[in-house]
Parts: structure tokens; C-alpha cells; sequence
């Protein structure tokens, strides 16, 4: 089998136990369908390729479209390469039935976009008085040296653009997992907007 997924975020949500209230994401994940299998013979490494959410054959390149086309596989939107973990075979279905209550798991995605930011919102500067006549509220201040090195240090925190990269939610918690609707409930928030695409593997934390 394989040690992820390719799903959908489908929003937040609260689950309730005897003791406690559980803020979770949806997460409908998969069924993914096995398109080929990386061997170290053939490629050099082992890996299980797999397919996602089903589209119309025109909205592909045709790359693309002869590639599933050759392993019989439907056109679909995505295709991801995860990491065998034990048997698996070109055709089959992979489901969310792969992970279990209590898994810890990393879910990939990518963030919201906002847009050009400052360094107040972008890097959490503290920012200047907000009195009045101090003429310094949200601007970044000094960034730079004078004689030497007469340039602005590489790496230094200016405004830009923010959002819109991966990112990846380390070790999170399976509340439930509900293979028979296709649905994952994740403890806490994961990236990205809802109907966003995410990718959820086995927790390399454990």
C-alpha cells in the first residue's frame, strides 16, 4: 500500500467526546486510484503514483492524458508519488481506510494568498507609536548599513508578497476516520482555503 493520500479540505468543524470539545478539519480524502508503481530497477527508487479527483480528457495535456491513458487509468486532475509500504498494484483503490483513529499524520497544502503585505502583518514588527506627530506607525525603519557593507543583508524581513506556499501541518492527530463516506476529521486547522487540494501522509514524527 501506500503511506498517504491526495484529498480535499472541506472546512472546520467540532466533534464532541465524554470529556471534551474537538475543533477538527474535513478533510474527503481519496479514493485515490494506483496509476503506476515506481521500481528501483526500472526508475531507481520505489514510489506508488496516484490519481485524484476525475476530470474531462480536453482539460489535459495530452502528455498528461497518454500517460494514464497507458495505464488505463480515467483522466483525473491530479497525480501525486508516495512512498511504498508493502503490496500494491497498478488499478487498485486506495482509500482513507489507510488511516486509523489516533494516526498521527502531516497534511500539505497551500496557504490562503493575501496579497503585497507589510512588515507589520508580514513579520509581526511591533511598528512605531501610534500617538500623534510621531510620523512612524507601520513602516520597517533603518534596513541597511551606510559605509559598509553600503547594501541591504540578504534575507532581511521587507514587505511582499505573503501566502499562496506550501505549507506543511506536522504531526496531527486522526479524531476519526469514515472510509465508507471517504472523509478524514483532523484535530486542529491544516492550510489552505476549503475545496483547497491537500496531500495527507503518515507523520515522519510518528
Amino acid at each position: 500500500m501506500t503511506n498517504g493520500l491526495v484529498g480535499k479540505k472541506l472546512g472546520m468543524t467540532q466533534i464532541y467526546d465524554e470529556a471534551r470539545l474537538t475543533p477538527v478539519t474535513v478533510i474527503e480524502a481519496g479514493p485515490c486510484r494506483v496509476v503506476t508503481v515506481k521500481t528501483k530497477e526500472r526508475d531507481g527508487y520505489e514510489a506508488v503514483q496516484l490519481s485524484f479527483g476525475e476530470v474531462k480528457e480536453r482539460k489535459l495535456s495530452k502528455a498528461a492524458l497518454g500517460h494514464l491513458k497507458k495505464h488505463e487509468a480515467p483522466a483525473s486532475r491530479v497525480l501525486r508519488e508516495f512512498k511504498k509500504d508493502g503490496d500494491v498494484a497498478v488499478g487498485q483503490s486506495v482509500t482513507v481506510g489507510i488511516f486509523k483513529n489516533g494516526d498521527w499524520v502531516d497534511v500539505i497544502g497551500v496557504s490562503k494568498g493575501k496579497g503585497f503585505q507589510g512588515v507589520v502583518r508580514r513579520h509581526h514588527y511591533s511598528g512605531g507609536p501610534e500617538s500623534h506627530g510621531s510620523m512612524f506607525h507601520r513602516a520597517p525603519g533603518s534596513i541597511g548599513s551606510s559605509s559598509f557593507p553600503s547594501r541591504v543583508w540578504k534575507g532581511k524581513t521587507l514587505p511582499g508578497h505573503m501566502g499562496a506556499e506550501r505549507v506543511t501541518a506536522q504531526r496531527l492527530k486522526v479524531v476519526e476516520s469514515r472510509p465508507d463516506e471517504n472523509l478524514l476529521f483532523v484535530r486542529g486547522a491544516i492550510p489552505g482555503a476549503a475545496n483547497g487540494l491537500v496531500v495527507i501522509r503518515k507523520s515522519k514524527k510518528g
